[in-house]
């Protein structure tokens, strides 16, 4: 991911929020989310370069970006585990189940296991069921850990997802 990327990357980012988290936060919340505001938020993370945290974007046959993943260290408060965390992972609304996902997935995983990474771990809505479905596919598994989410006031469940990867 380069600078360049970063509207395409929020563009991607907050319509993916806003059709996939439908019914299951405040509207209100959803509505507001800004591109603009969130293209800004990529480029100051992009630009400190956040300490091993690595940007990955799917282009598509016109060089068109079409998905974006971020992974980076995983930390028990301010603790590092050794483990990997996805921290976020999204097609393009309308490339959804076109195999985007899956690529930036894959590449993750792999990108992950090779800098020795026991864990790849995430955290996915409760009732998000087709992420939690896309997730189990690829080996993932609820490891039983939850926390709120709060979006103006209500709290979201949030669900731990972990795998082990080789190495």
């Amino acid at each position: 991911m380069t600078l360049d990327d970063c509207d395409s990357v929020a563009e991607i980012r907050v319509r993916g929020w806003q059709r996939a988290y439908r019914g299951m936060m405040p509207q209100t919340y959803l509505d507001g989310l800004s591109v603009r505001e969130d293209a800004e938020r990529r480029r100051a993370h992009l630009s400190r370069g956040d300490g091993g945290v690595v940007n990955l974007v799917a282009e598509g046959h016109h060089g068109d970006l079409v998905g974006w993943a971020c992974h980076g260290p995983y930390r028990e408060g301010e603790v590092l585990t050794g483990g990997a965390e996805l921290y976020a992972l999204y097609a393009h609304p309308d490339r959804v189940g076109q195999g985007v996902g899956r690529a930036l997935l894959t590449e993750s995983v792999a990108r992950c296991s090779a800098a020795g990474h026991g864990r790849l771990l995430l955290w996915v809505l409760k009732e998000n069921v087709r992420a939690r479905r896309f997730y189990e596919r690829a080996g993932f598994g609820a490891d039983g850990t939850e926390e709120p989410f709060e979006v103006e006031g209500v709290v979201v469940p949030e669900v731990r997802y972990a795998r082990t990867l080789p190495g």
